[in-house]
């Protein structure tokens, strides 16, 4: 059996693969950084009928070790179809097993999206979806950070962002993207027609592409969270919110949702701007009517379960969400989809998934649809 992960997201180094029943592996830490927990490999070689077991002996020591209670890896005999294997979490290890039914096989931490992928999705935006390509930044090893424009009305009054994996394990941040472009392809959604007659779209489909190609879990490639850069970003560092920030300030904000996957919580929730100084009654309304008409519409969303509230005036405002929230006194909401499930719909065999990623992408623009004309009320 071989074992590779020098390949687009791959993450994984082999200790000892000599015994298909006990495969020693651990994770490669994020470069110039500690974070680590995404793993991506492809294991060829296998002997068909045959139980593997791989086990990761370092995720005691991840990022994030509490995560790996309830969580099951994902696999793919074709990076096409991917499904939930049987896993474990003891004695620091993250075990899971596999009795195979193809002569090679990939796991990861979560569906990866490819950049080949991205760079169809970039294609697909301008070529069916009618975006425009307005601007493209550079990352410190200089990969495209490209801004699209999806826009209807040379007179819309109002200005919606949305950026995703800025944390480039969280790969299905861009799979939600892709399910929000997909849905602006159609010529007969009324719904989305009204919407962009009142409000352009600003996209950014991936923020942090060092990262996701290094297969890291949280940083760029200087090592630094781009979600803690929004009041000190720079060229040197991350180059990658600098150029966001430039982009927002030149045409103004008046809905930001950060696309982001939660380790930890097998649900889908929101993170608002609530201990931000100055956050406002019109804004606490904003937040909940967003929140619950996501809930109204059968979205895979639910408000009971994540992170505690900020006490008012204590925010992080090294976020992107409390850092543009607070800049341009808008609505903005971090959007966490889970690396498990959403457990209030189940799905034993994928788990969270692409396609259910993509789907909450095209219910996200329901609600700003309904939400347009209240933001700056």
């Amino acid at each position: 059996m071989q074992i590779s992960s020098n390949f687009d997201s791959g993450n994984i180094v082999v200790i000892d693969a000599s015994n298909v029943r006990q495969v020693q592996l651990a994770i490669r830490p994020d470069l110039n950084s500690n974070h680590f927990q995404w793993f991506h490999f492809k294991a060829e070689g296998l002997q068909l009928g045959q139980p593997h077991c791989f086990s990761l002996t370092n995720a005691g020591q991840s990022s994030y070790a509490r995560a790996w209670a309830g969580y099951h890896a994902v696999a793919s005999y074709d990076q096409r179809n991917w499904f939930r294997v049987p896993s474990r979490y003891a004695d620091g290890a993250l075990m899971f097993d596999i009795t195979p039914e193809q002569p090679q096989v990939w796991f990861a931490y979560f569906e990866p999206y490819s950049r080949e992928r991205h760079a169809q999705l970039i294609e697909d935006a301008q070529r069916l979806s009618g975006a425009e390509l307005v601007a493209t930044g550079r990352s410190i090893e200089g990969r495209a950070i490209e801004l699209l424009r999806i826009s209807r009305n040379p007179q819309a009054p109002r200005n919606i962002w949305v950026i995703a994996q800025q944390h480039p394990g969280e790969h299905m941040a861009e799979w939600f993207m892709e399910g929000l472009l997909e849905r602006v392809q159609r010529s007969d959604d009324a719904e989305l027609n009204a919407l962009l007659q009142q409000a352009d779209l600003y996209l950014v489909p991936n923020m942090n592409p060092d990262g996701a190609f290094r297969g890291h879990l949280r940083t760029n490639f200087a090592g630094r969270d781009l979600n803690r850069a929004w009041q000190s970003a720079d060229e040197a560092d991350s180059p990658e919110v600098v150029f966001v920030q430039q982009q927002m300030r030149a045409v103004g904000v008046d809905l930001f949702l950060d696309i982001h996957g939660d380790e930890e919580i097998p649900h889908v929730f929101a993170a608002g701007c609530e201990g931000n100084p100055g956050y406002s009654p019109r804004l606490d309304r904003l937040e909940q009517q967003f929140r619950q008409l996501l809930i109204d519409q059968g979205a895979e969303f639910q408000s009971t379960f994540g992170y505690p509230r900020n006490n008012p005036g204590q925010a992080n405002t090294t976020l992107a969400c409390n850092a543009v929230g607070l800049e341009f006194d808008c609505l903005a909401f971090t959007i966490e989809m889970p690396f498990k499930d959403h457990d209030d719909r189940p799905n034993p065999h994928t788990g969270w998934n692409g396609v259910r990623s993509k789907q909450l992408g095209k219910d996200v623009l329901s609600v700003a649809a309904v939400m347009v004309g209240q933001l700056r009320d």
